[in-house]
């Protein structure tokens, strides 16, 4: 059996269904169904991808008419194939938990059209309106957990650190055993203010896959953050092989960006966006008490590992394209009419390719880039971190 390793970014949202309705809100309308698999496909370069709005019952419906007519196939070991593409079926859900302190968003992926269907079906019993993404689970971690194991999916709680909604922000007070059954997770989604060595810091994920994702609310923002796998296709059982580490398959490297880039990485104040210690509860510079607890800093409230887990891959910090100082719409239009794929300019086109059509000063810092050498301004409170010009 051979192995062949595999780009894959697993959390993106769909913005708008074929009938032009809102699925997520806060997303781009030019986020549809088909704009996803065009744009992974045919510019991202993406081999696998996640779309975590699949239980709408509109978007279940634009994915039968593509398979209906011949633009896409069912795989038997699920998923679904688009062009270069393929497709699992995926849903984000909020979790309100009694023993919550707050709400927290877990992603749950189910390997057929059917099952999906059959998922879809069952929360609409559990919400107030199964055609949006991300919306309020009336039920136990737990009962969401059993329910994803009974279809034969994943359940993978998402972007864990983010200060708002997430397993360790506002979700528990020190251990995910608080809500989840250990045994039922599948992996661990960190988000873009956080990486391995960081996740590390807390030993109950030491048992875990990393994954490491877009959270795309854009087309241009698909693959943002990604992994690359080896497994022997894009599937869902494959996947489901890879986040277990069984028959050979695995991770090869985590791509994501460097964590000072992220919205959450420092504390900050929500009002003038100024750091501060996190143990104030009043801002030192304007007065304000909204303070943002950074990831960084509520990793060391409850990290406890003594050790460090030795099974992890490499962990590459890489940053969009559009992240580069100099390298607008035009550039990035012309790099891609030369190169074809974004993953092709971010992890294959030697230097002197690359000068050949942008400037060696830009060239230099893709190369920066891929080595992980490029200097941060730290982001916090919802602001992102920038690239040093």
């Amino acid at each position: 059996m051979t192995l062949r390793t595999y780009f894959a970014d697993m959390h993106i949202h769909i913005g708008r269904d074929n009938m032009n309705q809102p699925v997520k809100i806060t997303a781009s309308k030019q986020l549809t169904l088909t704009n996803i698999l065009k744009e992974s496909s045919r510019r991202k370069g993406i081999d696998l991808i996640g779309i975590i709005d699949a239980h709408a019952p509109n978007v279940i419906r634009e994915l039968k008419e593509l398979l209906e007519a011949d633009l896409a196939v069912e795989l038997l070991d699920g998923g679904i194939r688009f062009e270069k593409v393929t497709v699992l079926l995926g849903s984000e859900i909020e979790v309100y938990d009694k023993n919550c302190q707050g709400p927290l968003h877990v992603l749950c992926f189910v390997p057929t059209v059917k099952s999906m269907e059959m998922f879809s079906n069952w929360l609409k019993t559990r919400m107030t309106n199964i055609s949006l993404s991300s919306q309020r689970f009336y039920g136990s971690a737990k009962e969401l957990q059993q329910k994803v194991k009974e279809l034969a999916g994943l359940f993978i709680p998402a972007h864990v650190f983010t200060p708002f909604k997430s397993l360790y922000g506002k979700g528990v007070v020190t251990s995910l055993q608080e809500v989840l059954d250990p045994k039922l997770i599948d992996g661990i989604e960190l988000g873009l203010s956080s990486d391995t060595t960081m996740a590390d810091q807390i030993k109950e994920l030491h048992a875990y896959t990393f994954l490491t994702n877009s959270d795309a609310h854009s087309l241009k923002k698909i693959a943002r953050e990604y992994q690359q796998i080896a497994i022997k296709e894009p599937s869902f059982k494959e996947f489901s092989l890879a986040l277990k580490q069984e028959g050979g398959r695995k991770w090869i490297r985590n791509f994501g960006m460097n964590p000072m880039l992220g919205k959450y990485y420092t504390t900050v104040c929500q009002d003038c966006m100024q750091q501060n210690e996190p143990s104030v509860n009043q801002c030192v510079h304007c007065g304000s008490k909204k303070i943002i607890k950074g990831v960084k800093d509520r990793i060391t409230e409850i990290g406890q590992a003594d050790t460090v887990c030795l099974k992890r891959p490499p962990y590459l910090y890489q940053i969009p394209l559009e992240f580069l100082p100099e390298l607008g719409p035009k550039t990035y239009e012309r790099l891609l009419t030369y190169f074809n794929t974004e993953m092709n300019i971010l992890h294959y086109v030697p230097y002197e390719q690359l000068t050949q059509v942008i400037s060696e000063r830009l060239a230099k810092l893709i190369i920066q880039m891929r080595e992980g050498k490029l200097d941060i301004i730290p982001g916090g409170g919802g602001k992102y971190g920038q690239v040093k010009k």
